[in-house]
Protein backbone atom coordinates (compact mmCIF):
# COMPACT_ATOMS: atom_id res chain seq x y z
CA UNK A 1 0.00 0.00 0.00
CA UNK A 2 1.58 3.55 -1.37
CA UNK A 3 1.13 6.39 1.65
CA UNK A 4 -0.34 8.92 0.76
CA UNK A 5 1.61 12.06 0.76
CA UNK A 6 1.09 14.34 3.53
CA UNK A 7 -0.25 17.96 2.81
CA UNK A 8 -0.63 20.69 5.76
CA UNK A 9 -4.05 21.94 6.69
CA UNK A 10 -4.06 25.23 4.51
CA UNK A 11 -5.72 26.93 7.66
CA UNK A 12 -3.01 26.13 9.97
CA UNK A 13 -1.58 29.58 10.74
CA UNK A 14 -5.07 30.79 11.16
CA UNK A 15 -6.97 28.21 13.01
CA UNK A 16 -5.82 29.87 16.64
CA UNK A 17 -2.14 29.41 17.28
CA UNK A 18 -0.54 32.85 18.19
CA UNK A 19 3.26 33.39 17.76
CA UNK A 20 5.80 35.22 20.27
CA UNK A 21 8.91 36.96 19.75
CA UNK A 22 11.64 35.35 21.78
CA UNK A 23 13.52 38.33 23.20
CA UNK A 24 15.06 40.83 20.94
CA UNK A 25 15.20 38.74 17.99
CA UNK A 26 13.43 37.53 14.72
CA UNK A 27 12.74 34.33 16.37
CA UNK A 28 8.57 33.84 16.35
CA UNK A 29 7.95 30.41 18.35
CA UNK A 30 4.31 28.93 18.69
CA UNK A 31 2.85 29.88 22.53
CA UNK A 32 2.87 25.71 22.38
CA UNK A 33 5.67 23.58 21.04
CA UNK A 34 5.95 20.08 20.88
CA UNK A 35 8.77 18.19 22.61
CA UNK A 36 9.82 14.82 21.33
CA UNK A 37 11.44 13.86 24.61
CA UNK A 38 9.33 10.81 25.21
CA UNK A 39 6.75 8.93 22.52
CA UNK A 40 8.80 9.35 19.50
CA UNK A 41 11.82 6.76 20.37
CA UNK A 42 12.54 3.17 18.50
CA UNK A 43 10.11 1.47 21.20
CA UNK A 44 7.49 3.64 19.85
CA UNK A 45 5.36 3.11 16.56
CA UNK A 46 6.30 5.44 13.59
CA UNK A 47 3.17 5.49 12.49
CA UNK A 48 1.49 7.39 15.73
CA UNK A 49 4.59 9.70 15.87
CA UNK A 50 3.78 10.47 12.41
CA UNK A 51 0.05 11.34 13.22
CA UNK A 52 0.74 13.22 16.47
CA UNK A 53 3.77 15.73 14.63
CA UNK A 54 1.32 16.18 11.46
CA UNK A 55 -1.59 17.25 13.91
CA UNK A 56 0.83 19.70 15.54
CA UNK A 57 2.09 21.40 12.31
CA UNK A 58 -1.60 21.61 10.72
CA UNK A 59 -2.75 23.34 14.20
CA UNK A 60 -0.10 25.60 13.50
CA UNK A 61 3.03 24.32 15.80
CA UNK A 62 6.37 25.11 13.79
CA UNK A 63 8.37 24.50 16.77
CA UNK A 64 9.67 20.94 17.39
CA UNK A 65 11.89 20.48 20.32
CA UNK A 66 14.60 17.61 20.58
CA UNK A 67 17.65 16.85 22.18
CA UNK A 68 20.28 14.00 21.56
CA UNK A 69 19.71 11.55 23.63
CA UNK A 70 15.55 11.75 23.43
CA UNK A 71 13.90 8.30 22.81
CA UNK A 72 14.20 6.05 23.87
CA UNK A 73 16.56 4.88 23.24
CA UNK A 74 19.72 7.65 22.76
CA UNK A 75 19.28 9.57 19.48
CA UNK A 76 16.19 7.23 18.12
CA UNK A 77 13.36 10.77 18.68
CA UNK A 78 16.16 12.38 16.20
CA UNK A 79 15.74 9.45 14.06
CA UNK A 80 12.35 9.19 13.75
CA UNK A 81 11.51 13.05 13.27
CA UNK A 82 14.69 12.77 10.50
CA UNK A 83 12.30 9.91 8.39
CA UNK A 84 9.42 12.26 8.51
CA UNK A 85 11.23 15.21 7.68
CA UNK A 86 12.72 13.21 4.47
CA UNK A 87 9.36 11.73 3.47
CA UNK A 88 7.09 14.64 4.72
CA UNK A 89 8.32 17.81 6.11
CA UNK A 90 11.18 18.78 4.07
CA UNK A 91 9.21 21.05 1.49
CA UNK A 92 7.89 22.82 4.51
CA UNK A 93 11.56 23.04 6.10
CA UNK A 94 11.54 26.80 6.03
CA UNK A 95 8.31 27.05 8.33
CA UNK A 96 9.88 24.51 10.64
CA UNK A 97 12.22 26.01 13.93
CA UNK A 98 13.55 23.08 14.80
CA UNK A 99 15.91 22.63 18.20
CA UNK A 100 18.49 20.10 19.30
CA UNK A 101 20.52 20.13 22.50
CA UNK A 102 23.69 18.10 23.51
CA UNK A 103 25.13 17.92 27.39
CA UNK A 104 23.50 14.65 28.57
CA UNK A 105 25.17 11.41 28.46
CA UNK A 106 25.07 10.18 25.09
CA UNK A 107 27.82 8.03 24.50
CA UNK A 108 31.09 5.86 26.50
CA UNK A 109 33.68 7.57 27.20
CA UNK A 110 35.05 11.32 28.37
CA UNK A 111 33.28 13.39 25.36
CA UNK A 112 30.22 11.68 25.39
CA UNK A 113 28.76 13.83 28.13
CA UNK A 114 28.88 17.49 29.47
CA UNK A 115 30.31 20.63 27.54
CA UNK A 116 33.50 20.34 26.41
CA UNK A 117 33.94 21.19 22.37
CA UNK A 118 34.58 18.00 21.47
CA UNK A 119 31.53 16.63 22.54
CA UNK A 120 29.26 19.51 21.34
CA UNK A 121 30.08 19.27 17.99
CA UNK A 122 30.30 15.77 17.60
CA UNK A 123 27.05 15.32 19.10
CA UNK A 124 25.40 17.76 16.51
CA UNK A 125 27.42 16.53 13.88
CA UNK A 126 25.31 13.11 14.54
CA UNK A 127 22.05 14.99 15.25
CA UNK A 128 22.03 16.64 11.72
CA UNK A 129 22.52 13.44 10.31
CA UNK A 130 20.06 11.46 12.08
CA UNK A 131 17.64 14.22 11.29
CA UNK A 132 17.99 14.54 7.70
CA UNK A 133 18.57 18.26 8.29
CA UNK A 134 22.07 20.40 7.17
CA UNK A 135 20.93 22.86 10.24
CA UNK A 136 19.40 23.19 13.17
CA UNK A 137 17.48 27.09 13.74
CA UNK A 138 18.61 26.27 17.99
CA UNK A 139 21.10 23.98 19.45
CA UNK A 140 21.58 24.32 23.19
CA UNK A 141 23.86 23.48 25.67
CA UNK A 142 21.66 21.27 27.49
CA UNK A 143 23.44 21.93 30.98
CA UNK A 144 26.29 23.64 32.69
CA UNK A 145 29.40 21.86 32.90
CA UNK A 146 31.28 22.79 36.06
CA UNK A 147 34.52 20.86 34.89
CA UNK A 148 35.10 22.72 30.81
CA UNK A 149 35.76 25.86 31.14
CA UNK A 150 32.59 28.19 30.16
CA UNK A 151 34.69 30.20 27.34
CA UNK A 152 35.31 26.32 25.99
CA UNK A 153 31.83 25.43 25.68
CA UNK A 154 30.55 28.88 24.69
CA UNK A 155 33.22 29.49 22.06
CA UNK A 156 32.16 25.67 20.66
CA UNK A 157 28.65 27.26 20.25
CA UNK A 158 29.81 30.55 18.41
CA UNK A 159 31.79 28.86 16.18
CA UNK A 160 29.11 25.85 15.21
CA UNK A 161 26.38 29.05 14.31
CA UNK A 162 29.90 30.47 12.17
CA UNK A 163 30.43 27.09 10.86
CA UNK A 164 26.54 27.48 9.68
CA UNK A 165 25.09 24.48 11.96
CA UNK A 166 22.76 26.54 13.80
CA UNK A 167 20.65 29.30 13.32
CA UNK A 168 21.14 30.56 16.96
CA UNK A 169 22.20 28.93 19.97
CA UNK A 170 20.55 28.79 23.50
CA UNK A 171 21.19 27.80 26.96
CA UNK A 172 19.15 24.80 29.08
CA UNK A 173 18.91 24.09 33.00
CA UNK A 174 21.96 27.25 33.35
CA UNK A 175 22.26 28.25 37.18
CA UNK A 176 21.81 31.92 37.51
CA UNK A 177 24.81 32.96 37.58
CA UNK A 178 26.84 30.66 34.90
CA UNK A 179 24.22 32.01 32.56
CA UNK A 180 24.99 35.60 33.33
CA UNK A 181 28.50 34.85 32.38
CA UNK A 182 27.39 32.87 29.38
CA UNK A 183 24.74 36.20 28.23
CA UNK A 184 27.88 38.18 28.14
CA UNK A 185 30.62 36.26 26.23
CA UNK A 186 28.15 35.31 23.46
CA UNK A 187 26.99 38.62 23.26
CA UNK A 188 30.58 39.73 23.21
CA UNK A 189 31.52 37.48 20.35
CA UNK A 190 27.85 38.39 18.45
CA UNK A 191 26.27 35.29 18.76
CA UNK A 192 23.64 36.14 21.27
CA UNK A 193 21.99 33.41 23.41
CA UNK A 194 19.05 34.21 22.03
CA UNK A 195 16.48 31.27 24.08
CA UNK A 196 16.56 29.82 27.46
CA UNK A 197 15.11 26.28 28.06
CA UNK A 198 14.04 25.64 31.66
CA UNK A 199 11.79 23.62 34.07
CA UNK A 200 8.95 25.83 34.84
CA UNK A 201 5.87 25.53 35.96
CA UNK A 202 3.28 25.74 38.79
CA UNK A 203 4.81 23.57 40.70
CA UNK A 204 8.21 24.60 39.72
CA UNK A 205 8.94 28.22 40.25
CA UNK A 206 12.56 28.49 40.59
CA UNK A 207 12.80 30.69 37.35
CA UNK A 208 10.70 33.06 39.55
CA UNK A 209 12.78 32.59 42.54
CA UNK A 210 16.20 32.47 41.43
CA UNK A 211 16.26 35.30 38.59
CA UNK A 212 16.21 33.24 35.40
CA UNK A 213 13.21 34.82 34.41
CA UNK A 214 13.97 38.35 34.59
CA UNK A 215 17.57 37.51 33.65
CA UNK A 216 16.40 36.24 30.30
CA UNK A 217 14.49 39.57 29.30
CA UNK A 218 17.47 41.57 30.30
CA UNK A 219 19.81 39.82 28.10
CA UNK A 220 17.01 40.11 25.03
CA UNK A 221 16.40 36.74 25.10
CA UNK A 222 12.86 34.45 25.14
CA UNK A 223 12.26 31.74 28.04
CA UNK A 224 10.52 28.31 27.06
CA UNK A 225 9.08 26.14 29.62
CA UNK A 226 9.37 22.58 29.64
CA UNK A 227 7.94 19.70 31.65
CA UNK A 228 4.86 22.61 31.93
CA UNK A 229 2.65 19.77 33.59
CA UNK A 230 5.09 18.64 35.89
CA UNK A 231 5.19 15.66 33.80
CA UNK A 232 1.88 14.70 34.72
CA UNK A 233 1.04 15.82 37.82
CA UNK A 234 -0.96 19.09 36.86
CA UNK A 235 -3.32 16.84 34.80
CA UNK A 236 -6.64 14.26 35.96
CA UNK A 237 -4.52 11.45 35.53
CA UNK A 238 -3.46 10.98 39.23
CA UNK A 239 -6.55 12.49 41.11
CA UNK A 240 -7.75 9.04 41.91
CA UNK A 241 -4.85 7.14 42.35
CA UNK A 242 -1.75 5.85 40.11
CA UNK A 243 -2.87 4.59 36.72
CA UNK A 244 -1.01 0.77 36.18
CA UNK A 245 0.47 2.27 32.82
CA UNK A 246 1.15 5.66 33.97
CA UNK A 247 5.08 7.10 34.30
CA UNK A 248 4.63 6.73 37.96
CA UNK A 249 3.74 2.82 37.81
CA UNK A 250 6.43 2.57 35.68
CA UNK A 251 9.33 3.93 37.21
CA UNK A 252 10.35 7.08 35.20
CA UNK A 253 11.86 10.27 36.26
CA UNK A 254 8.68 11.00 38.20
CA UNK A 255 8.45 8.52 41.59
CA UNK A 256 5.34 7.48 43.25
CA UNK A 257 6.99 9.23 46.79
CA UNK A 258 6.02 13.11 44.76
CA UNK A 259 2.25 12.15 44.87
CA UNK A 260 2.07 12.76 49.08
CA UNK A 261 -1.23 13.74 50.43
CA UNK A 262 -0.24 17.09 50.58
CA UNK A 263 0.33 17.38 47.13
CA UNK A 264 -2.80 15.43 46.05
CA UNK A 265 -4.89 17.67 48.49
CA UNK A 266 -2.70 21.11 45.96
CA UNK A 267 -3.90 19.02 42.43
CA UNK A 268 -7.73 18.64 43.28
CA UNK A 269 -7.59 22.54 44.72
CA UNK A 270 -6.30 23.75 41.68
CA UNK A 271 -8.49 20.72 39.91
CA UNK A 272 -11.26 23.04 41.48
CA UNK A 273 -10.13 26.35 40.32
CA UNK A 274 -9.71 25.20 36.77
CA UNK A 275 -13.29 23.80 37.01
CA UNK A 276 -14.67 26.91 37.75
CA UNK A 277 -12.54 27.95 34.66
CA UNK A 278 -14.28 25.96 32.43
CA UNK A 279 -10.62 24.01 31.72
CA UNK A 280 -9.65 21.13 33.02
CA UNK A 281 -5.81 21.01 35.10
CA UNK A 282 -3.84 20.35 32.63
CA UNK A 283 -5.34 23.09 30.22
CA UNK A 284 -5.22 25.82 33.22
CA UNK A 285 -1.60 24.55 33.79
CA UNK A 286 -0.19 25.75 30.73
CA UNK A 287 -2.29 28.56 29.92
CA UNK A 288 -0.88 30.00 33.71
CA UNK A 289 2.74 29.80 32.15
CA UNK A 290 0.92 31.88 29.18
CA UNK A 291 -0.84 34.29 31.07
CA UNK A 292 2.07 37.00 30.27
CA UNK A 293 4.63 37.47 28.05
CA UNK A 294 7.30 36.44 30.16
CA UNK A 295 7.13 32.92 28.66
CA UNK A 296 7.78 32.88 25.16
CA UNK A 297 6.53 29.14 24.22
CA UNK A 298 5.25 26.20 26.48
CA UNK A 299 7.03 22.65 25.02
CA UNK A 300 4.40 20.15 25.08
CA UNK A 301 4.71 16.15 24.83
CA UNK A 302 2.02 13.91 23.77
CA UNK A 303 1.68 9.96 23.23
CA UNK A 304 -1.62 10.72 21.03
CA UNK A 305 -3.46 13.36 18.41
CA UNK A 306 -5.90 13.27 21.25
CA UNK A 307 -3.61 14.62 23.81
CA UNK A 308 -2.33 16.97 21.65
CA UNK A 309 -5.47 18.13 20.43
CA UNK A 310 -6.80 18.45 24.32
CA UNK A 311 -3.58 20.07 25.44
CA UNK A 312 -4.10 23.22 22.37
CA UNK A 313 -7.75 23.74 24.12
CA UNK A 314 -5.31 25.59 26.80
CA UNK A 315 -5.10 28.68 24.14
CA UNK A 316 -9.09 29.77 24.31
CA UNK A 317 -8.31 31.35 27.93
CA UNK A 318 -5.02 32.32 28.88
CA UNK A 319 -6.58 35.51 31.29
CA UNK A 320 -6.43 34.98 35.11
CA UNK A 321 -8.33 37.68 37.31
CA UNK A 322 -6.55 38.64 40.08
CA UNK A 323 -9.05 36.35 42.05
CA UNK A 324 -7.64 33.54 40.58
CA UNK A 325 -4.33 34.33 40.51
CA UNK A 326 -4.64 34.93 44.06
CA UNK A 327 -6.49 31.68 44.70
CA UNK A 328 -4.09 29.79 42.72
CA UNK A 329 -0.90 30.95 45.30
CA UNK A 330 -3.29 30.23 48.29
CA UNK A 331 -3.49 26.95 47.28
CA UNK A 332 0.33 26.68 46.54
CA UNK A 333 2.13 28.45 49.26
Amino acid sequence: MIEPVYSPANDRYTCGMKYRRAGKSGICLPEISLGLWHNFGDVDTLANGKRILFCAFDRGITHFDLANNYGPSYGSAEETFGQVMKSSFLPYRDELFISTKAGHDMWEGPYGNWGSRKHLMASLDQSLKRMNLDYVDIFYSHRYDPETPLEETMQALVDIVRQGKALYVGLSKYPEEVAGKAYSYLRAHDVPCLLYQGRYSLLVREPERQGILAQAKANGAGFIAFSPLAEGLLTNRYLNGIPEDSRIARGGHLKKEALTDEMLHKLWSLNAVAGKRGQSLAEMALAWLLKDDSVTSVIIGASSVKQLEDNLKALDNTHFSEEELREIEEVLK
